[in-house]
């Protein structure tokens, strides 16, 4: 019965992430229960992991147009080493003092999606910007570097932050930023897996039904976003990131029975 729900638990949680990001939060809130932080965030990773292929497949068509441009390509160069870093971080430090600023980051990518319709003017009627000007590369690749360094240690909510970052860095349509960002969120997060794996931190009897899980709900939530009307994807992540961050306060931030190891 244990093994079943958690397989379930990341069919759900690989289809939010294709869609917006956030499914970590499911997994590895529900690992926390049965194993110590760090085994529970290599564990999540390797569950979600096999999600990213389908989701990236079923996006594929929003993808065409940002993989003849130069910029993506510079973009996965941050990502990877960015999830690099934070996946040797986590596994160095062995501890979970990053978890304080989790909701903050959250809650931050979360308000510029919703604020940038405000905040923001440029833009073509379509909403389609597939190319990035070449004089906003270089905050690009440390913005793209700094969000993968966050990815890489901690994956909760990892999409919600490309998402938004993406959306800064001059990608206006909803449903191509939600197709890059299960590009590079692959390229990231396998990066992280492949470190761990290393290290030795995953729980393979349960990693291993877990993944199987993350393929089929990769693959459904791709398709899902591939479909979905602009304005309810935007409105669906904007729900996802506002959820995880109340979460992450909560356990954070709550009364000491709430936090993360029982408050011990």
């Amino acid at each position: 019965m244990e093994i079943a729900l958690f397989f379930l638990a990341t069919v759900v949680a690989a289809a939010i992430n294709a869609l917006a990001g956030g499914g970590g939060l499911i997994t590895f809130s529900l690992l926390l229960l049965v194993m110590h932080p760090v085994a529970a965030d290599a564990t999540s990773a390797i569950a979600l992991i096999t999600g990213y292929p389908g989701a990236v497949w079923r996006t594929r068509h929003e993808l065409t147009e940002a993989i003849r441009t130069k910029w993506l390509w510079l973009l996965v160069i941050p990502s990877v080493l960015g999830g690099l870093t934070g996946a040797l971080l986590l596994s160095w430090a062995g501890d979970r003092d990053l978890l304080e600023l989790v909701p903050w980051l959250i809650l931050g990518g979360t308000l510029l999606i919703l604020l940038r319709p405000i905040l923001t003017k440029h833009g073509n009627s379509s909403g389609v910007q597939p190319d990035l000007e070449r004089r906003t590369w270089p905050i690009a690749l440390v913005g793209m570097f700094v969000v993968a360094l966050y990815g890489g240690y901690f994956g909760a909510g990892i999409g919600i932050l490309v998402i938004s970052a993406l959306g800064y860095m001059g990608l206006g349509d909803i449903r191509r930023a939600v197709a890059v960002k299960n590009l590079l969120t692959a390229f990231m997060r396998t990066t992280a897996v492949l470190v761990l794996i290393f290290e030795g931190a995953v729980n393979w009897s349960i990693g291993l039904p877990m993944a199987v899980g993350g393929l089929i709900g990769g693959y459904l939530g791709g398709a899902f976003a591939g479909r979905a009307d602009r304005a309810t994807v935007r409105k669906i992540i904007i729900g996802v990131g506002l959820a995880v961050a109340a979460y992450y306060f909560w356990r954070i931030y709550g009364p000491p029975e709430a936090h993360f190891g029982g408050g011990d």
